[in-house]
């Protein structure tokens, strides 16, 4: 199964050079860097400590693993490998030059081995659920240990591991330790085969964020700049499918009150530019990348740049979190929630089903189904200030009790150091 595995890979190689040329197009970030996507670097490292964040998600939860990784190793490299520029630009934003980056070459024996053999990893730590046979069987070649942080695994992914199952119980027998978000995540690594004894449940390091004074700053800089008198609210990481809800919702708030402004947030780049077009067929927008002036008349305000999400949380009222009102599983809402904003969410969660729980079992959050539902509820919130800030409060209160998984993943990972 393995050498078929592989051998079916090297057979779609081309094809995918062929969509990531495709994928350039829009996103001119794909076709840089080539080389690397088959493990040839333009430098080495003598030893370095490999933490694997695939794209933006997991590269925001490995935000405070890095930090914590760097004041307690400083003497050693830290190395954070993605796949996706987008992943690769939010390590930059926050690390600069302190942290190295390549991209992860895609899992084909020989590429995996150049890589390793480049960057002499002390130890592999893989976020959330990324797992490939070449890139596992690789480290466990070079007796480089391999640890699964911040680990979820929904009931949708477990039952598409289950399909491969031998492949599946022979990469997980190969990680030295799983530190599961929950219990349930735990459960359903152990059904599908990894080993009792290494694994642990710590909760979630994303609940550890932490909010700098410069976000603040920013944050009211950009609240002053849209308007300090005018009810705002933020869809943020919205797919295709959901901003056609989310603006037929602003329209009914608009009716009600005509000076609420949206912020509109899609998930990835190459949507930026069709999604001005979209909302500018029915309000006045104003672009944030090129820094157009909000005004009264503007009924929405495109967060058409990187790294700026929580800057745009803070400004805000109400946060809505996107990839819900379509089966994508939902975002992270623990970053409103650390901001104390009051949430809304549609109802597709499985990527987050038991931190969505906690937010709706403290009232701190609530899901919407449609656009009339959407609307519904901003307008309750928008003519009732108080409860917005008791949801907002509620909701970071949630972030404070979750907090202290970063400590426990952080002792476990030393042991393997």
């Amino acid at each position: 199964m393995h050498f078929l595995y592989t051998f079916l890979f090297y057979l779609a190689l081309p094809f995918i050079f062929i969509r990531l040329m495709w994928r350039s197009m829009s996103q001119p970030a794909y076709r840089q860097r080539l080389g690397e996507r088959l493990g040839y670097y333009p430098f080495q490292l003598d030893q370095c400590i490999w933490i694997h964040a695939v794209s933006v998600g997991e590269s925001i939860a490995a935000v405070p693993l890095i930090k914590s990784l760097q004041t307690q190793y400083p003497g050693t490299r830290i190395l954070v490998t993605t796949m996706t520029p987008t992943g690769a630009e939010r390590i930059r934003q926050a690390f600069a030059d302190s942290v190295s980056h390549v991209y992860i070459p895609y899992d084909l024996p020989f590429a995996m081995q150049r890589f390793i053999n480049s960057m002499n990893p002390l130890i592999c730590l893989i976020m959330e659920t990324e797992l490939w046979p070449n890139l596992l069987a690789a480290c466990h070649a070079n007796n480089i240990p391999v640890c699964l942080l911040n680990a979820r695994l929904s009931e949708k992914s477990a039952r598409g591991y289950q399909k491969i199952a031998w492949v599946t119980r022979n990469m997980l027998s190969k990680l030295d330790l799983i530190a599961a978000h929950g219990e349930a995540d735990a459960n359903r690594f152990l059904a599908l085969g990894a080993i009792k004894e290494r694994m642990q449940v710590t909760g979630n390091i994303k609940f550890d964020i932490q909010i700098s004074a410069d976000i603040k700053q920013k944050s009211v800089q950009l609240r002053e700049a849209l308007g300090t008198k005018r009810f705002i609210w933020i869809a943020a990481s919205t797919h295709e499918g959901e901003d056609e809800i989310i603006l037929a919702a602003h329209a009914k708030l608009r009716a009600l009150d005509p000076q609420a402004l949206l912020i509109l947030v899609p998930r990835h780049p190459a949507r930026f530019d069709a999604m001005a077009k979209l909302a500018g067929q029915t309000f006045v927008v104003a672009r944030r990348s090129v820094a157009e002036t909000c005004t009264d008349a503007t009924g929405v305000y495109l967060g058409d740049t990187m790294g700026e999400l929580l800057v745009m949380y803070g400004a805000a009222d109400v946060a809505f979190v996107a990839g819900s009102l379509i089966p994508r599983g939902g975002h992270n809402m623990l970053e409103p929630g650390a901001l104390a904003k009051p949430i809304l969410t549609g109802m597709h969660l499985f990527n987050f089903a038991e931190i969505s729980e906690k937010f709706v079992t403290a009232r701190a959050m609530i899901k919407v189904a449609d656009a009339d539902s959407l609307a519904a509820q901003l307008i309750q919130l928008m003519q009732h200030p108080d409860e917005q800030q008791q949801m907002g409060a509620r909701a970071l209160q949630v972030v404070m009790e979750n907090r202290g998984a970063l400590e426990k993943q952080v002792k476990l990972v030393s042991e393997f150091i």
